[in-house]
């Protein structure tokens, strides 16, 4: 199954994928019912989860179900349990005081909260669009599901647009990484929250590109995958710093059990660079 899973993800291109999915996902959640690992998201639960990976194929990482990855469910962990972004009220300062919830939403105006989503996710993009406390825009270039076609360094936003900003795994194909940067900050409104995750090497101080590998075999082995430009090294958050965000490194696996960290299938000790104007 792993080698058929990375000939997949290698050959297809990925808004092929995205289409194929519909189909292929509910047959495979069926045959993988269980009650070893579960999906935060949806709560459905399964024997084994599926391998992932363009080069190195990771065990037990993808939901049958979402089609979810380690970094999406904690994504939604962090969401559901460290902010008010699900609720549909504005969460009074006493209870974000008592919960130590990021509070997003402005009580004295409305409780709808403006959300900027790149490349969404199918692990996402429903439940996301189906929330009436959300004004919810998606955004990529080559994504079916994208609302808004657009150059993530070039965007069609005016400023302090949005109250919140979800990137997840996108930087990391793009050349020019500091104007990306730069866009997203001004796009999001002062007090907003934007995530920005990352692939992360957190063994690696500085951040590695090479811009004369040009194979894609050679770059899907030095960079984990063949259309990334760089692998990021703990400087990607003083980075951030430096285009004007404040930035918390949320390593949240470390406030969740255990035995719900193998539950869930999250890595343990990946960081969420969470991020606010």
């Amino acid at each position: 199954m792993k080698s058929a899973f990375k000939l997949i993800l290698n050959t297809i291109p990925r808004p092929i994928l995205i289409r194929l999915s519909y189909v292929a996902r509910p047959i495979i959640a069926f045959s993988l019912k269980g009650d070893k690992y579960t999906d935060p998201i949806d709560g459905k639960s399964f024997k084994s989860m599926l391998p992932y990976g363009y080069e190195k194929q990771r065990n037990n990482v993808l939901s049958p179900s979402t089609l979810s990855l380690e970094r999406h469910r904690l994504l939604w962990l962090y969401l559901q349990e460290q902010t008010d972004f699900f609720q549909s009220e504005p969460v009074s300062d006493s209870q974000v005081s008592n919960s130590n919830r990021v509070k997003l939403r402005d009580a004295e105006t409305n409780s709808v909260l403006k959300v900027l989503h790149f490349a969404p996710e199918q692990a996402f993009y429903k439940l996301f669009r189906k929330q009436k406390n959300l004004d919810y825009t998606t955004t990529d270039l080559f994504s079916p599901l994208a609302d808004v076609k657009a150059d993530i360094c070039n965007l069609p936003f005016g400023d302090n647009q949005y109250d919140v900003i979800l990137c997840n795994h996108v930087l990391e194909h793009i050349p020019d990484d500091t104007k990306a940067m730069q866009e997203l900050y001004r796009v999001l409104k002062p007090g907003g929250m934007a995530i920005l995750q990352i692939p992360q090497d957190l063994k690696r101080d500085v951040t590695f590109s090479d811009d004369t590998i040009t194979d894609q075999k050679e770059r899907a082995k030095i960079f984990g995958q063949y259309d990334h430009v760089r692998i990021y090294g703990r400087d990607y958050f003083d980075k951030l710093r430096r285009m004007g965000f404040t930035v918390v490194e949320e390593d949240y696996t470390n406030k969740i059990a255990p035995e719900l960290v193998e539950k869930y299938c999250l890595a343990k000790g990946e960081i969420i660079p969470v991020c606010f104007k």
